[in-house]
């Protein structure tokens, strides 16, 4: 699944970047967009009454896709179901919006908001449920833990074998493939007054930030601060990145932002995006 790129400008110590660069993107996320224009290629016809038929005046509501709110990091989305079942693993599939593509409340609902094929690059949603012909994905938009319904056949699926655990309570990161866990660190996370949030999230994307020095690319995820609104001109997203002093790890003095040594940020840039982060108490 070749959906990850190493943002522009990131020397990895180990080893020389086996994939074309990604451009780089301007600094938001809390502890630290690019606009991208969407050709709409066709309208979504929803029937408000009974299918119509031959010669009828039976009027069709057009949905316009456009008019709906952008499920992305900066979006806020009302009446998006709440992701429930925040410790369940899921099976590693992911999905991809290949046009503008809109988010419904349940399979055959509601409009909600809208999802989009780019975001730092490439997105990529995780698939929590299925049910039928549509797949339930987390979103990046507020509030956290927010989800909504596509449609499976406007989608393009892949698997990632990857899942990273966050342990608040130990301090800790696990990087697991298939189910073993290949790599674990001592990590840094959020302050007691501004927490890092627990549940469920995703790898949204990565860029880098020639404004600051602590980390050469930042991945951020489709969560927000509990805590701040905003933050360095953002919207508060939480984020993964290295920290240049020992004293970054170990300990709970971040604005959210969840603090790696520089060997883990070198394995997180290879994790397919849409890979799920769960992150608990433990």
């Amino acid at each position: 699944m070749a959906q990850h790129k190493l943002p522009a400008g990131y020397d990895r110590p180990r080893a020389a970047a086996r994939r074309p660069a990604r451009p780089a993107f301007l600094p938001w996320v809390v502890g630290g967009v690019a606009l991208v224009l969407v050709v709409v290629l066709g309208f979504v016809f929803l029937q408000s009454g009974p299918a119509s038929t031959a010669g009828s005046d039976e009027p069709v509501a057009v949905l316009d896709i456009s008019a709906l709110p952008l499920a992305d990091t900066y979006g806020v989305v009302q009446g998006a179901p709440v992701d429930t079942a925040v410790d369940v693993a899921t099976d590693g599939l992911v999905v991809h919006p290949e046009r503008r593509t809109p988010v419904h409340d349940a399979p055959e609902g509601t409009p909600i908001a809208r999802v989009e094929p780019t975001q730092f690059g490439d997105v990529w949603f995780p698939v929590v449920a299925e049910q039928g012909a549509w797949v339930q994905i987390l979103l990046p938009s507020k509030p956290s833990g927010s989800t909504g319904w596509v449609r499976a056949d406007d989608m393009v699926r892949a698997t990632t074998p990857y899942r990273v655990e966050v342990h608040l309570g130990s301090l800790t990161m696990q990087l697991l493939r298939e189910e073993r866990v290949v790599d674990e660190w001592t990590i840094g996370i959020g302050a007691p007054g501004t927490p890092t949030p627990v549940g469920r999230t995703f790898l949204l994307g990565a860029f880098t930030d020639p404004a600051q020095s602590f980390s050469p690319v930042i991945l951020p995820l489709g969560a927000h601060s509990p805590t701040l609104d905003t933050f360095g001109g953002g919207p508060g997203t939480v984020a993964i990145h290295t920290w240049p002093t020992a004293d970054g790890f170990g300990t709970a003095a971040s604005n959210g932002c969840i603090r790696v040594p520089q060997d883990a940020l070198d394995e997180l840039v290879e994790v397919p995006l849409g890979t799920l982060v769960m992150i608990d108490q433990e």
